[in-house]
């Protein structure tokens, strides 16, 4: 029998294509109809009552494009008006707007902004697919309902798994201590959500696990090439301990890199999974350790933590309002003394306060718990949170902002009184009113509050060493007590992540400065932005002095209320200076998460 083809048929010749593809794309229906049929039906874990409510969003194609998706609402909360949503959404424009697929990477963003930026994504991935709350096994049930939130998750591990080969992992070995460690709390944050995606969605026998975990090598491989790196910056040489900021400048010991150092140690006792690569990519010259294979739970990360943790404990770090100021330079006696000389002290403190340095301890005294059963690394968390909820003019006990004294000869509109690290309740920089706010310091407020929401989170068992005892009554009273005080930090946070969306420009867009709206002047001296206390250099938003000795520089103002900024007309205040960017929106991701963990999550 001859071959059937087009010719055999007689179609016209104009045809032929056509019945090609026809014939094609009929068998991939075919194919795609049988392994539908195979697939097994997803069930939801909680009641029929409480399936997913449908809410149809719009996302953004790569491309720009826009299309429709019915993207499941997720379950867990039933309040109207949750933030479940706009923080999807608020993923969703970051990547748009900011995020290159070709490139791997956010082209307007730095080396460790970048790697905040990741962390962002991989937390607030972790949420939504744990607020998913779904099962895929056997049985009866609508799969399509999850498709859409599965979907999304989907997308964003994509630009992550993008990201790890569009981050420049080669100039950030010689970048500073702290920036190595943000690599290695990213790497960190995407095995966690990796882990808890692939525990939520529960596969039925046979069927292969979700494709993210065979990335946990590689990330797992940069964060520890990273912790290795960074580890050097331990300095025993002066302070009595402490990390230095960086290795190419007078000695500083501040508040971040320190932080940093211990949270990011005892996330590597908890969370590394372990690494046999070795990797070309060693610690200076102690090459046996940085290439030996390393499993999980090494002591030397808990060991690191602990001590780490006592010397910051005992820096005399804080200011009078219980903040983290922004850390030391060491005195002339450095430079007279004997080297090696321990006694030389950490004595020239820069007062300046950043939100930042009050939030990335935080997840390391909850990880140091976990690791220890330790109730005291619980109790510093709190008084650090409730340090700067009082700060930013917000009262706890009665769950109100503080009231205004308005004096009677006032004869300008007021910002509101600054409290230390914000007003009306909202955590704020220095540089916020003065639209003067850097790269780095438009990425601090979102790094806050995601270390606050790592904080706040239920408490897992912690890590029981073999031959001890736990009083399990006790423990559960531990419990209750953290899950109680972080409730009652629920309005605060709701109150932040309100305003961070009052900024929101028409496409969704978050900006720098929350209390914006409260303030019917901005910018001019008479209006008052952040005071900058006596004795800080806001290094941070105005540059490291060139001289090399720390001194106090006065706050650049940006444009005033009207001002002209572009030969345009300046209305918005979160237009000024570097206006809306990927930190922001990062920032905007981070509070958001927060309130839907913090506050609206239901136990």
């Amino acid at each position: 029998m001859g071959k059937l083809t087009s010719h055999s048929l007689g179609l016209p010749s104009r045809w032929r294509l056509q019945w090609r593809d026809a014939v094609i794309l009929l068998l991939v229906v075919l194919i795609c109809a049988s392994y539908t049929a195979s697939i097994p039906a997803f069930e939801t874990k909680i009641g029929s009552d409480d399936l997913f409510a449908k809410a149809n969003i719009v996302l953004e194609k790569e491309d720009g494009a826009h299309h429709d998706m019915n993207l499941t609402m997720i379950p867990g909360s039933k309040k109207d008006g949750n933030t479940l949503e706009p923080l999807i959404n608020a993923v969703d424009v970051m990547q748009t707007h900011y995020f290159q697929v070709w490139a791997g990477l956010w082209p307007t963003a730095i080396d460790w902004t970048s790697a905040v930026i990741a962390t962002h994504i991989a937390a607030a991935m972790s949420t939504v697919s744990s607020a998913t709350n779904y099962v895929l096994q056997p049985g009866s049930g609508d799969y399509a309902l999850i498709l859409g939130p599965e979907s999304l998750i989907n997308r964003f591990m994509s630009h992550l798994m993008g990201f790890y080969f569009g981050q420049d992992a080669l100039t950030l070995r010689s970048e500073a201590y702290d920036d190595m460690l943000w690599v290695v709390l990213e790497w960190l944050e995407a095995i966690k959500f990796v882990d808890s995606h692939s525990t939520e969605l529960l596969y039925a026998e046979g069927l292969p696990s979700w494709y993210g975990e065979e990335w946990i090598p590689g990330f797992a491989h940069r964060a520890r090439i990273f912790w290795d790196l960074a580890s050097s910056g331990w300095d025993v040489s002066a302070c009595g301990g402490g990390m230095v900021w960086s290795p190419y400048l007078l000695p500083y010991k501040n508040a971040i890199t320190n932080q940093l150092f211990i949270t990011a140690s005892i996330s590597m006792y908890l969370h590394f999974p372990g690494d046999d690569n070795a990797s070309p990519f060693r610690a200076g010259d102690n090459s046996s350790t940085s290439r030996a294979p390393m499993g999980k739970k090494d002591q030397k990360f808990l060991d690191a933590a602990i001590v780490g943790y006592e010397w910051l404990a005992s820096s005399n770090m804080r200011n009078a309002k219980g903040l983290y100021i922004d850390g030391f330079h060491i005195s002339h006696n450095r430079h007279h003394g004997h080297p090696g000389d321990r006694h030389m002290k950490c004595d020239i403190r820069n007062e300046m306060v950043y939100t930042y340095n009050q939030g990335v301890l935080l997840s390391g005294q909850r990880g140091l718990w976990e690791a220890t059963g330790s109730r005291k690394y619980l109790e510093d968390g709190h008084a650090l949170i409730s340090s700067v909820i009082n700060a930013t003019g917000f009262d706890l006990d009665s769950q109100s902002v503080y009231t205004e004294v308005v004096t009677t000869n006032s004869t300008h509109p007021r910002l509101g009184t600054w409290h230390g690290i914000g007003r009306h309740g909202i955590l704020e920089e220095a540089c916020d009113a003065y639209g003067t706010c850097s790269q780095d310091s438009q990425t601090f407020k979102g790094i806050f509050f995601h270390h606050f929401t790592l904080f706040c989170q239920p408490l897992p068992p912690y890590v029981v060493k073999p031959g001890e005892t736990v009083n399990i009554p006790t423990l559960e009273k531990l419990k209750a007590w953290h899950v109680q005080k972080c409730k009652n930090y629920g309005a605060w946070v709701q109150r932040n992540a309100a305003a961070a969306k009052e900024t929101l420009d028409s496409e969704g867009r978050a900006g720098m400065w929350w209390g914006a709206h409260l303030a019917s002047v901005w910018g001019a001296s008479e209006g008052r932005g952040g005071e900058v206390p006596e004795g800080a250099v806001d290094y941070r938003n105005l540059g490291v002095p060139r001289d090399g000795v720390w001194r106090y520089g006065r706050v650049r103002e940006g444009a005033k209320m009207g001002a002209e900024v572009g030969g345009r007309m300046v209305k918005d205040a979160n237009e000024r200076g570097r206006g809306r960017t990927v930190e922001t929106q990062g920032g905007l991701v981070a509070v958001l998460r927060a309130a839907w963990e913090a506050a609206e999550r239901e136990s």
